[in-house]
């Protein structure tokens, strides 16, 4: 029967005999790939920790490489893979090629326009059914776009896809997820994510999260025999674990599968759309019915000119570019973000980017590198240096996974290594703020540093110096000078050990932290990132406010901000004096830019204070401690050499490990998400104007003004290409909530100014002209009308010019005149202007329409805004 133990969150467990070997001394007894004897290094130490109690167990630590369990020979894979018991759940960055072409083709939309496309080519010449290839045109551009961007979301998927470390024949290897098979025997490390359901078969302090599956936030100890789940990821210590499930069999699979999906729904964006299309279709029902009653029915005209004139009608009511269009968008905006190797693995995640209004930034590896150099060592209390370097060496060999502080000092001390043997280690955790080990020395006791005689055990303590000293201890003063200077500094202290005597407390007790004795500073200098400064000083100039939230010292922390730039870093604050209650905290978060000494849980609250007050929040990180901020932030963004466990559940991914990219994808987003809204006005005044000439047709008992050629004709030079081109450009504007308010309270009034205007001109001409050509005349005249006013809300929404909007107004412009100058063109598209009052009056009502125009959006601005004041603290 497995068991499942929690951390104890009351404090040290009491005594007793500790199954599995979790007592702080001793090896654990042999199981199924357990470690069978001490003496080699322990447990894996860890850069972040997740919701952890400060008190952990500790165990021995893991003999290497004698004594671990071999893991599947050879032989014994292929016949796995011969019976098909193989991890081969496919990995799903994307909507598959068939889903791209299904979704492009088989609209709604789509379906009418087809059915008046195939109706048009019975009744009416060739230049009727433009609009026809007009929809293969746009469906078949989408479908590329999107296939594109499935190019360049699975290259990018494979790039960063997590390859879990796998033992065969005794010898461990990193393989691709696909490659797993039953009864694999699967290593573990701090960040490392269970990629298939199993059993642990080795265990060092081993704590899994399962919050991503359970729900439970604190992490579980794992011992030999216990199952460990798929979708779960390590915050300390590692292990092995036996493959039980691979493939769709396992817990997660099916939820991984779909969870990692590329997808097109699921946003503000994305859903105003579908509000906006469903009124629409409503709207086109009975408006459509009631126009083709007028027109077949009432007016008894020629059947086919009565359809052909129908039809003209019907299909402007189509928005029918916008989806199109905003699929294209979001293709382009993956394929650029592509070129810079970044990983998008939620599509919305892009249009999140754009609302953000806060950045929350962890220092180490976002700020700064990930690497780190021992500047000096600053022995205290007349310790012996070279004893303090092989003390410093023995903790370097006592972790096999060593963090960026731990690494700088093992590169420092290398040839200090291997001298003591290790007899237990304590994992570093993040809530914890330091890490231990105890050896057997070996005649390495130093006159000055009172080290030990030979053969005697010593415990060791690794960490933050105000976490490990008293309150107004006299070497706190001089860490607090390194720390202004930028520089990180970790105190090496003697475990408390009560008396002195051997068998003192156990390095996981409080009070071997608390009776710690300082023996010596240890100076690391942090490497800043080159690109760092530019970076938040993009967001500032963005009006984003950006949050400097890091596990390290508060003055520290300040101190690299202060060098990059950031504005408010001279005011840090130490989060252990933070409020717990959620207001409280939002007001301190609110009035600073640096938070020191910040544990994981303490980023998870913060995330959710901010949002609290109204604000979009995105969170950078890479180590396990960033996971539950990275969950719960409303854009979680990870760094491709973070862990296995953040790059899972953060929505965008930097592979490229450059903070600098950051701001492109930001501006990606505004740009997708402000045109789109530019975009969409364009495309729903036509739909308004469609419909309410249509009403006003069915009202007035008169022809449809138009046939599909001209509306085809102002379609493309108004909006088609207008749209095009906008949607692709440059747009720095954040992206505001309410879509569809914002959009809607333009385009219905344009609409309607365009179409009353249109309507009349149509009826003006209706009067002056007779004869058999009459209803031509009348359609040119009420078709210039439509195309000024058409014109000028293309031109109020390209505000503000820029050269290349101005040539792009006046072009098409420019092509309408074309078009009326040329004498084959206006045969083709039945445009013929007939003589000069009518005309004159057209352009005249269409400049009165265009300052109505200017009036109204100018109101509109005021009265209606697009979103009501929000509280932002």
């Amino acid at each position: 029967m497995t068991q499942r133990a929690k951390i104890n969150t009351d404090g040290p467990e009491p005594p007793g005999p500790e199954p599995h070997g979790r007592g702080s001394h001793g090896p654990a007894p042999a199981g199924p790939g357990s470690p069978a004897g001490p003496g080699s290094p322990a447990g894996p130490a860890i850069d972040a920790g997740a919701e952890l109690d400060p008190v952990h167990p500790m165990k021995p630590p893991r003999p290497r490489p004698a004594g671990r369990g071999t893991g599947l020979t050879a032989a014994e894979v292929a016949a796995h893979v011969a019976r098909g018991e193989v991890n081969d759940v496919p990995v799903r960055s994307s909507r598959s090629t068939t889903e791209i072409i299904r979704a492009n083709v088989f609209t709604r939309f789509n379906a009418i326009i087809g059915v008046l496309w195939v109706i048009m080519f019975f009744v009416a010449p060739i230049q009727d059914t433009l609009f026809g290839f007009v929809i293969i045109a746009n469906t078949g551009i989408g479908i590329i776009q999107e296939l594109r961007a499935k190019k360049t979301l699975d290259g990018l998927a494979v790039i960063g896809e997590a390859r879990p470390t796998v033992r065969r024949d005794g010898v461990p290897a990193e393989i691709s997820t696909s490659e797993i098979v039953l009864g694999d025997l699967i290593e573990l490390g701090p960040g490392d994510k269970v990629v298939v359901d199993g059993v642990v078969a080795e265990a060092d302090s081993l704590e899994i999260d399962e919050s991503l599956l359970t729900g439970e936030a604190d992490p579980v100890l794992k011992r030999p025999g216990d199952p460990v789940m798929s979708g779960s990821f390590v915050v300390v210590g590692g292990g092995a674990f036996q493959a039980t499930k691979v493939g769709r069999d396992a817990y997660a699979a099916q939820l991984a599968e779909e969870a990692s999906r590329f997808t097109l729904v699921d946003s503000e964006l994305r859903n105003g759309i579908s509000t906006i299309l469903k009124y629409v279709t409503w709207m086109m029902i009975p408006t459509a019915i009631g126009l083709i009653l007028s027109q077949l029915v009432v007016k008894q005209n020629d059947f086919k000119n009565s359809i052909a004139r129908t039809v003209g009608g019907i299909v402007p009511m189509i928005p029918e570019g916008l989806v199109l269009l905003t699929s294209v968008a979001f293709a382009i905006g993956v394929i650029r973000l592509g070129r810079l190797k970044v990983l998008v693995q939620e599509l919305p995640a892009i249009e999140g980017l754009a609302r953000v209004d806060v950045v929350c930034l962890d220092k180490t590896g976002t700020l700064t590198e990930g690497g780190m150099d021992v500047s000096e060592l600053r022995p205290l209390g007349g310790a012996d240096p070279a004893y303090v370097r092989k003390v410093l060496g023995a903790i370097g060999e006592s972790d096999p996974r060593p963090n960026a502080s731990l690494q700088a000092i093992i590169d420092a001390y290398q040839s200090e290594r291997g001298q003591w043997p290790v007899t237990a280690a304590l994992p570093f955790s993040s809530v914890r703020k330091y890490s231990g080990a105890a050896f057997e020395e070996n005649g390495a006791g130093g006159e000055n540093g009172g080290g030990p005689a030979g053969g005697r055990p010593s415990r060791w303590l690794l960490g933050a110096p105000d976490v490990l000293l008293p309150t107004g201890d006299p070497a706190l003063a001089e860490v607090d000078h390194l720390n202004r200077q930028g520089l990180r500094v970790l105190l090496l202290a003697r475990a408390g050990t009560g008396d002195g005597r051997p068998g003192g407390h156990a390095l996981d007790s409080p009070e071997a932290a608390s009776g710690a004795e300082a023996t010596a500073l240890v100076v690391l200098e942090q490497r800043l990132r080159p690109d760092a400064a530019e970076t938040l000083a993009y967001f500032a100039d963005q009006d984003v406010s950006a949050k400097v939230i890091s596990g390290d010292n508060a003055v520290s922390v300040g101190a690299v901000a202060g060098k990059l730039g950031l504005s408010g870093a001279e005011q840090t604050v130490d989060a252990r004096h933070l409020p717990a209650e959620r207001e409280p905290m939002a007001d301190a978060l609110v009035a600073g830019a640096v938070f020191g000494r910040v544990t994981p849980q303490q980023k998870r609250e913060m995330v959710g204070a901010l949002q609290s007050r109204g604000h979009t929040v995105a969170m950078t990180g890479d180590g396990v401690n960033d996971v539950l901020a990275l969950k719960d932030a409303d854009i979680g963004v990870s760094m491709g050499s973070g862990s296995e466990a953040t790059r899972a559940v953060a929505q965008i991914v930097l592979l490229n490990n450059s903070f600098a990219t950051l701001p492109s994808v930001v501006a990606e987003g505004r740009r997708v998400i402000g045109n789109i809204t530019r975009v969409a006005t364009l495309f729903l005044t036509k739909t308004v104007y469609s419909v309410l000439l249509a009403i006003l047709v069915a009202c007035f008992q008169v022809e449809y003004p138009f046939l599909p050629r001209h509306l085809t004709l102002l379609s493309t030079l108004t909006i088609g290409i207008p749209a095009f081109f906008l949607a692709l450009a440059p747009n720095k504007e954040r992206a505001q909530p309410n879509f569809v308010r914002r959009v809607m309270r333009y385009a219905v009034p344009s609409g309607v100014i365009a179409a009353l205007a249109t309507f009349t001109t149509y009826l003006l001409a209706r009067h002056v002209y007779a004869g058999p050509d009459s209803l031509g005349a009348e359609t040119s005249a009420a078709t210039l009308t439509l195309f000024l006013v058409s014109m000028w809300v293309l031109a109020i929404v390209a505000r503000p010019y820029t050269w290349w909007r101005i040539c792009l107004v006046v072009s098409m412009g420019v092509a309408f005149l074309v078009v009326l100058a040329v004498p084959a063109l206006q045969h083709f598209f039945a445009l013929k202007l007939v003589g000069t009052a009518v005309p004159w009056a057209a352009v005249g009502i269409a400049v009165a329409a265009s300052v109505a125009l200017e009036l109204c959006w100018r109101w509109v601005g005021r009265r209606f805004p697009a979103q009501a004041p929000a509280s932002r603290g």
